[in-house]
C-alpha cells in the first residue's frame, strides 16, 4: 500500500527507545502485577481526564463490564434493567450490557454525526430504564444538554464508552463544568488497544469516575473481588492492567495532544479537498473537539469505492460493516427497525487518518477520491 490505513510498527517507531527503557524498568522492578507503574499511570490518566479516580484494567470491554457489575454490586442496577445504547456502535458496547444481564435498548444515530441521536432519548425511556451508555464513536463526543436533561429527570446513570475518543471535548459543559470525554458522565470506560489514538502494545483499558465508591468497587471486582489479600467481598474477576502496558502507556500519554493535532490537520485537509458528490464527509467545523480516531465517509457505492481505492494504493477499513443487531449472537434483535443504522453500515468507509498519514498523503488521497465515478 502506498497509503497504508494503519501501520503499528510505524506508529511505535518514534517511541522505540523509550518503550524499550520502560520494558526494562518493569523487568528490573520485579513487580509484574500491580505496583508503581500502574499507580503512576492511573494518576496521570486521571489528571489528563479531569477526574479524581482512574483504575487500570485489562481492556476496554472489561472496563465497561466492570462499571455495570460495580453498579450492580452497589445496588444501583439489577438484572433485567434497561440500558439505552446507540444502535451504531462496535459490538463490545452491547456485549458489556448483555453480559451483565441487562437489556439493551437500541437508539438510532444522528445521520450527521453518526453518534446516538440525543433527540430520541426521551422516547426510549421506560419504567425499566436505569442507564444511558453513550459511545463517543470515531473520536467525536456524544454528550449534550439534551442527554444531561433526560438523565437528570429520570435519575439515569450515564456511562461513557470512551474507547475511541480520549482527549475529545463535548460541545457543551456538563453539570460539573467539564467538557472532556471520560469526565462527562458517572463513569467512563477506556480502551488502549494498539490501534487506538493512545495505544498500548497489547490489550489494556481503564475506568474513570468521580465516585470513590465506584472506583473501589471496580478495583476490587477486577482483582478477584478482593479488597485486600485473601479477603474476597465480591465474586470477582481477573481483569487487572499489566504493569508493562501501564509503563508503555506512560511513554505515549504525554504525546497524545500532538497526535490529536495531527489527526485534526489530516481531517481538515480531507474536508477541504474532497469534492465528490458521491461522497458524504463527516462534520469537521463543529462546537465539539473530535480527536478523529476514524475519518468516516459515507458512499452509496461503498464497496466499489473501497475496491477503487485499494487499486490506487489507498488502504481503508469499514467501521462497522455489521451492526450489533445484525450479528448472529443478537438475532433476537434482528427485526428491530433501525434504518439509519443499517444505512450507515452499508455505506461507511474509514480513510487513513493516523500518524502514518502525512499532510501530503491526505491531499493525494483526496485527489484520488475526487476521480471516483459511478
Amino acid at each position: 500500500m502506498r497509503y497504508p490505513f494503519l501501520d503499528l510498527a510505524t506508529v511505535s517507531a518514534p517511541f522505540a527507545d523509550a518503550l524499550k527503557e520502560a520494558a526494562c524498568r518493569v523487568v528490573d522492578s520485579g513487580r509484574y502485577v500491580g505496583g508503581a507503574e500502574n499507580e503512576a499511570f492511573e494518576a496521570e490518566l486521571a489528571a489528563a481526564t479531569g477526574v479524581p479516580y482512574a483504575v487500570g484494567v485489562s481492556n476496554g470491554l472489561d472496563a465497561l463490564k466492570l462499571i455495570f457489575k460495580a453498579y450492580m454490586a452497589m445496588g444501583r442496577l439489577q438484572p433485567g434493567d434497561a440500558v439505552i445504547v446507540p444502535a451504531n456502535t462496535y459490538i463490545a458496547s452491547v456485549l458489556a450490557v448483555t453480559d451483565c444481564g441487562l437489556e439493551p435498548v437500541f437508539v438510532e444515530p444522528d445521520p450527521a454525526t453518526l453518534n446516538l441521536d440525543t433527540s430520541l432519548l426521551e422516547a426510549a425511556v421506560t419504567p425499566r430504564t436505569r442507564a444511558i451508555l453513550t459511545v463517543h464513536l470515531y473520536g467525536r463526543a456524544c454528550y449534550d444538554a439534551a442527554m444531561a436533561d433526560v438523565a437528570a429527570r429520570h435519575g439515569l446513570i450515564i456511562v461513557e464508552d470512551n474507547a475511541q475518543a480520549i482527549g475529545a471535548d463535548a460541545p457543551c459543559a456538563s453539570t460539573r463544568g467539564t467538557t472532556r470525554t471520560g469526565s462527562l458522565g458517572d463513569a467512563a470506560a477506556f480502551s488502549f488497544y494498539p490501534t487506538k489514538n493512545l495505544g498500548a502494545l497489547g490489550d489494556a483499558g481503564a475506568v474513570t469516575t468521580y465516585d470513590s465508591e465506584l472506583a473501589r468497587t471496580v478495583r476490587a471486582l477486577a482483582n478477584y473481588g478482593s479488597d485486600r489479600r485473601y479477603h474476597n467481598i465480591y465474586e470477582g474477576y481477573n481483569c487487572r492492567l499489566a504493569p508493562i502496558q501501564a509503563a508503555f502507556l506512560r511513554v505515549k500519554l504525554p504525546t497524545l495532544e500532538a497526535e490529536t493535532r495531527h489527526r485534526t490537520v489530516v481531517a481538515a485537509i480531507y474536508d477541504s479537498a474532497i469534492d465528490n458528490p458521491l461522497i458524504r464527509k463527516p462534520l469537521v467545523d463543529t462546537p465539539d473537539r473530535a480527536v478523529w480516531h476514524q475519518y468516516v465517509v459515507l458512499c452509496g457505492q461503498r464497496d466499489r469505492l473501497q475496491d477503487y481505492l485499494t487499486a490506487q494504493g489507498v488502504g481503508t477499513d469499514i467501521h462497522y460493516a455489521v451492526p450489533p443487531h445484525r450479528q448472529p449472537c443478537y438475532s433476537r434483535y434482528a427485526s428491530l427497525p433501525l434504518p439509519v443504522t443499517d444505512m450507515i453500515a452499508g455505506s461507511c468507509l474509514s480513510l487513513p487518518v493516523s500518524s502514518c498519514t502525512s499532510e501530503q498523503d491526505a491531499r493525494e488521497i483526496a485527489a484520488i477520491i475526487n476521480d471516483f465515478r459511478q
